[in-house]
């Protein structure tokens, strides 16, 4: 049986894993289902419909699942879902989507520090770190393994790449390539993620494409970026490697036009 503190308050419609622990004065709303080993501290809200895996870690004062904060919406019910082994620390909030078609995503692995922020209908990877007080805005995309910086601030609709490291006080108003260090209000391009990838297994092979990627992209002022691109995929060298192809392929797809 799921151990819920006397103070708790957790509604009949919520499905709890039988080992959830529940701690003092936190409330789980309708429609909440928590998979095995998740731990509540105190003073955790969770709001539905929501669904969260197993292992997740809710610290104090974390409120998870609330409605969207989007002015659009109009009391329907939405939804998120949530991986395995997150932890939400203080005062963390992440709201539901604002459309029924639509969730708010969160993948497994991720750790949310104090006050950070995800909005509605964003989607976040695996192995994510929303350091103290990152503001995410709606329907942005987080991929695995990303950092924000503490009080980093994106826009809404905002792309961050792949093991990319966004720095603190941040102002990040387009795409973020995967595997590059962005900082600066507004954000640019400084450098490539070469310590993070390293400490991620990443070859040194893999590492040398992605700097010189770098280097025919963004230090190349005034450089046509599409033919910089072009450049890259004709090299003999590094023109098929996996990671490079990934970062052009990031590129290509970027909606809001991308940080160099």
């Amino acid at each position: 049986m799921a151990e819920i503190h006397p103070t708790a308050i957790v509604d009949p419609t919520a499905e709890i894993a039988e080992d959830v622990k529940i701690g003092p004065y936190c409330v789980v709303e309708g429609h909440v289902r928590l998979g095995k080993g998740c731990v509540l501290h105190n003073h955790v809200v969770l709001g539905g419909p929501s669904v969260f895996g197993e292992r997740n870690e809710f610290f104090p004062f974390a409120v998870i699942g609330l409605k969207s904060q989007d002015l659009k919406y109009k009391g329907e019910p939405t939804y998120l879902e949530v991986g395995d082994d997150n932890v939400f620390r203080e005062n963390c909030n992440i709201n539901r989507s604002t459309s029924p078609e639509t969730k708010t995503v969160i993948g497994s692995h991720n750790l949310f520090l104090i006050n950070s922020h995800c909005g509605h209908e964003c989607r976040v990877g695996n192995h994510c770190i929303f350091s103290g007080f990152a503001g995410v805005a709606g329907h942005c995309h987080i991929e695995d393994w990303a950092i924000l910086g503490g009080f980093a601030a994106l826009h809404q609709f905002v792309r961050v790449g792949e093991h990319a490291m966004i720095g603190g006080c941040a102002r990040v108003a387009q795409d973020v390539p995967p595997y590059m260090i962005a900082e600066g209000f507004p954000a640019v391009v400084r450098a490539v993620n070469s310590i993070g990838l390293q400490r991620r297994g990443v070859s040194d092979e893999d590492v040398q494409a992605i700097k010189f990627a770098y280097r025919k992209l963004f230090l190349h002022k005034g450089c046509n970026i599409h033919e910089g691109m072009e450049s890259i995929l004709a090299d003999e060298q590094y023109g098929k490697n996996t990671m490079v192809n990934n970062l052009i392929r990031f590129l290509k797809e970027s909606e809001r036009g991308f940080l160099h």
